[in-house]
Order: structure tokens, then sequence, then C-alpha cells
């Protein structure tokens, strides 16, 4: 399995960004460049903590900054109260001079300009679209950017929104005028518009749904699993590139389920197929892919799949584990 880069960073720089949320700024320990990327990237973000099955705990967090300054990453931490702990250790715990270890940054949300654009945030969602406005503007195209928050105090950015055409931004705030009318939004829009959109469930279900059929064009990011994971289906064999070890995956088991206790070191995060911190090469066998993360492209070919969701459409896989 292919190894992600790892980065030690300091935590250099830490911002309260509105109600709930902190802004951290990054910087590698040895005072080098980090890894380049592209609006729409995340970053892997290593805490020093274990999950429930004893897995160190790895969370995402898109990167907001600018890409062309490579002496640091910007990231924004919403505070979920339901979460896994993960955000609660960044907001109670990470502060800066704190040294923590990443991984270097993946893009499965990548912008791809066309004729006119309309990026949809939805609350944190903001994070990976925000890069993605600023490419657009500063490459001349026609865009349009919508952001939805419960209320102001959930308004994060303001001074990068500030530097930002005020003719191409609207602010929607649900305790003031009750959730965004996606039909009055999206209905005159035309084949030449793409909608990039990241947000809660219920937003990205709703334009998902109203998608199908339309002229327009949607491109998604999740930050959450729309539907429990299916480990529906008959069991099937992984064949264990490394070291030619066949395990058994059983109906209702994963594969991250089945190879990690048998000693392979997996990284993973979601177990959702939302995330791609478990996308593992695929040499042999055809995947049933489950996940909400790879293109239909990519699916097509066949390269990688998510372990921690997809399964076999055959009797075997090998991969490289």
């Amino acid at each position: 399995m292919e190894q992600h880069q790892e980065i030690l960073v300091r935590v250099c720089a830490r911002d309260a960004l509105a109600d709930g949320i902190v802004g951290l700024t990054l910087a590698p320990v040895d005072g080098g460049q980090l890894p380049e990327w592209t609006p729409g990237a995340h970053l892997d973000l290593k805490l020093p903590l274990k999950a429930d099955d004893g897995a160190e705990v790895i969370r995402q967090y898109s990167l907001c900054g600018d890409p062309r300054d490579r002496s640091c990453y910007r990231i924004g931490v919403l505070r979920e109260a339901a979460g896994r702990g993960g955000s609660a250790y960044v907001h109670d715990r990470l502060a800066p001079g704190e040294v923590i270890r990443i991984n270097a940054p993946r893009n499965h949300f990548p912008f791809e300009p066309t004729a006119r654009t309309l990026f949809i945030a939805g609350g944190i969602g903001i994070t990976p679209i925000l890069p993605m406005v600023r490419q657009a503007a500063a490459e001349g195209h026609d865009w349009q950017l919508i952001v939805a928050t419960r209320d102001r105090s959930r308004l994060a950015f303001e001074a990068d929104f500030a530097a930002l055409d005020p003719a191409r931004v609207t602010f929607h705030f649900h305790a003031e005028k009750g959730l965004l009318d996606l039909d009055a939004v999206l209905g005159p829009l035309g084949a030449e518009t793409t909608v990039y959109s990241c947000g809660p469930t219920g937003l990205l279900d709703a334009l998902t749904q109203r998608s199908e059929g339309a002229p327009w064009q949607l491109r998604i990011e999740r930050f959450a699993a729309s539907e429990p994971v299916d480990t529906a289906g008959k069991g099937f064999d992984v064949i264990c590139a490394s070291s030619g070890e066949r395990l058994r995956v059983g109906e209702g088991q994963t594969i991250l389920e089945v190879v990690r206790p048998a000693g392979y070191k997996i990284e993973s995060s979601c177990k959702d197929g939302i995330c791609g911190t478990c996308e593992t090469r695929v040499l042999r066998g055809m995947p049933d892919h489950r996940d909400s993360v790879l293109t239909a492209e990519e699916r097509a070919a066949n390269d990688y799949m998510m372990i921690c969701v997809s399964r076999a459409q055959g009797s075997e896989l090998e991969l490289d584990i």
C-alpha cells in the first residue's frame, strides 16, 4: 500500500474564527517548504489519541489558505458536539507551539473552472470552497458564492470575504431567513454552470436530488456519509501482496476490519468511505465500490478502492497491502 508522506508541523497561530470554529496555522518544524496543494485539498491531522479499536485517531481538514504560500498550511476546525473526540482535542488542547504530525495534502475535490461556477458553502463547508473562489476570482472566471450558516455568529473567514467582490457573494443566515431556497437558486442555471458545494448532509443530499436530470453539473464533498455503511454481500478473499497471505472477508465485515487485526498497518479515519485515508491500490480483481470519494472515471479504472466500505464483485481481490 502506498504510504502517505508524513510531516512534522508546529502550530504557529491559533485564531477564533467564529462561534465554535478555530483556525490553525501549521508550519513545518524543519523550517522548509511544505508540499504543494491545490484548491479542494485536505490534510490528515494525526492526533495523540486512540480510537475504540486502538487505532490512531486521524482527522481530515480542508486547506483554506493560499496554495502559493508553502511556508504554512491553514485549516478551520468546527467543534463537533456529537463527534468522536478529534475536534474537541483540537479546540481544547492544541495550542500554539504544539508539534503534531500530518500527512501531505490529497485532493479528491479538485476545482476545474467552467464557463460559470456557483459555489454553495454550508457552515464549515466554506473551508475547501474558499481557495476555489480565490482562484476563480484571480483567473477572471464567472462565479458566484453563497455562504449559508445558522446565524451570523457562525460566519467564519470574514476578512477573507471582505477581499472578494461583494457583488458576487451572498450570505444567508437560517435563523433570519429560514432554509436556503435551493429551487430558486438552482432554477435559472443552465448547462454552462457547475455547482461546487460542501456542507451538511442535508444540503448535499438536496443538491444531489435536484441535480438529477438538471442541465447544470454538480461537484460535492461530504464531511459525513449520507447513509449507513452497507456491508451486505457474499464473503470473499483478500490476498495481501506484501506477504501473499489470503484473508477471508465475511458478510457483514469490511476489508479494513479483517486486515488490521491480521497485523497490517492501514491508516483510516471516517470508516464511512468519505475521507480517502484508507485508499488502497487494487492489483487484481474487481472492486464493488461503495465510497463517496472516487469519481465515476476512477471507479471504472478500478485502480484504487476504499477498504473501509468497498467490497469485491468476485471471489477475491489482490491488494497492495
